[in-house]
Parts: structure tokens; sequence; C-alpha cells
């Protein structure tokens, strides 16, 4: 009996599900070089911004360079660069100086090209949410807590917000802190629809 050259072929499940898989690493991909070069931008703007404000000592200096850079980059580029986000950006370069190195190229000289020390694990979003804690051993705290339990930044939010790594360090009682802070992870989790078993330490 002749085939049905009119008949639809049926999708493989296995070609389906490489498809997916492929599309799936590159939006992944994708996604973590666009984080990982708006990391590097708001870094490198930070180390500028505090180049040209150690130039003068004079009260008030720094506050009118930020101003009028603000106006400048606003009106070039749009949203994103009040003057709040720019005291953030300088603020970032301050509290993580040494999250990006400057490459030395084949003559020994540098290069103006800056790659992290580290892989970036976190959204920008997550370190300008860091950067309420002014505690330097609280932050990294929280940066490698973030990074082990792939926390949204709700969930960095609140735990910072609740002052959770003072009130361990304070307590005698560790572990129902612990219990606590987990049960409200999970439960901020449910309700974003990404709810994740914690992980073992």
């Amino acid at each position: 009996m002749p085939k049905d050259k009119t008949a639809k072929p049926i999708a493989n499940i296995q070609l389906v599900n490489d498809a997916c898989a492929i599309i799936e690493q590159a939006q992944k991909s994708a996604y973590h070089a666009v984080n990982e070069m708006l990391v590097k931008r708001n870094w490198l703007l930070g180390m500028r911004i505090q180049k040209e404000v150690l130039k003068d000592k004079r009260a008030g200096y720094g506050d009118l360079v930020i101003s009028a850079l603000s106006k400048k980059l606003t009106h070039r580029y749009g949203r994103g660069f009040n003057k709040s986000n720019l005291y953030m950006f300088v603020q970032f370069f301050v509290d993580y100086p040494q999250i990006f190195q400057s490459v030395i190229g084949k003559s020994g000289q540098k290069q103006l090209e800056f790659m992290p020390t580290r892989p970036i694990a976190l959204a920008w979003t997550h370190y300008s949410i860091l950067l309420q804690e002014k505690d330097a051993n609280a932050r990294s705290w929280y940066e490698q807590e973030a990074v082990r339990e792939v926390w949204s930044t709700r969930t960095l939010q609140r735990n910072i917000s609740s002052q959770y790594y003072h009130r361990m360090l304070k307590s005698q009682h560790k572990d129902l802190v612990h219990k606590e802070m987990i049960k409200k992870n999970n439960s901020i989790a449910r309700q974003a629809g990404i709810y994740q078993e914690p992980r073992h330490r």
C-alpha cells in the first residue's frame, strides 16, 4: 500500500526534547552573559566615578560630579542612571573591589579590559539588595547563601530585612532561627511557584 505523502509527520519525542534542551541552554547562556555584562558595567561605572570623586576632597564635590554625570547619562541613555543608581554603583565598587580584575596583556601593560575573578552567580538585582547590608561579614554570608540556596531576590530581601544573620549570631538556639528562615523562604518560593527543597549543609 503506497504511503500517503500528504500525511503530517509526527514529531519525534527525542527530537523535541533535544531541541528544547538546545533552546533552553542557549537562553540560559544568553541570560548569564547579559547579567555578567550588567554587573560588569555597573562595577566599572562605580570604579570610574569613585576615581573622579577622589580627585578633589572638597565638601560636596562628589555630589556635584554625580549630579552632572546623571543628567548627561540620563539624557543620552534614558532611565537607569539617576543619582541614586550612580551612588549605588560607587558603593558596589567599594564593597566588591576584587570582583573584577584588569587583564594583563602580552606586552605586560594593563588593558582596558576587566574579567571576573570568580563566576558571577547572582543577578545585579541581588547585588543591589546585598548593598543594603553594611556589615562586610554579613554581606559575604548572605551572598554565599543566596548562591548556594538559589535565593530569589524576594527571599534575599526578606532575609536581610529580618536581620537573619545577626539574629543567628546572637541566638543560643541557632537551629530554631534557621528552621524559621527555611520555613519562610519556602513560603515565598511556593507563592512564586519556584519551590525547591532546602539543600543539605
